[in-house]
């Protein structure tokens, strides 16, 4: 199982509280992740990437073993440690403003 927590206001779209749990199948991945993200809470579909292009929304970063990994290649295989479910894989709303 791969641990995810979202940001605050992601978590109010889901209707969930803390910390969720997934079964990703197969290579784990950023991609597989968000995958899995938004067949278990369809809601969520868009607001973490683009409908059409798949890319990262851009207020959103993902962190893993805190490193950010928001740049990394979609396909890229996560650390060992989120695979194994010992970590997280974050996704935090970036801060913008002045």
């Amino acid at each position: 199982m791969i641990r995810v927590v979202l940001p605050p206001h992601l978590r109010t779209l889901a209707r969930v509280d803390g910390e969720l749990t997934l079964d990703v199948r197969g290579e784990i991945t950023q991609r597989s992740v968000l995958d899995a993200l938004e067949a278990a809470y369809p809601m969520l579909s868009g607001t973490v990437r683009d409908h059409v292009t798949q890319k990262r929304r851009p207020f959103l970063r993902f962190f893993a073993c805190e490193e950010d990994i928001s740049h990394e290649q979609p396909d890229a295989p996560l650390p060992e440690a989120v695979v194994s479910g010992a970590e997280p894989l974050y996704i935090i709303g970036a801060i913008a403003g002045g």
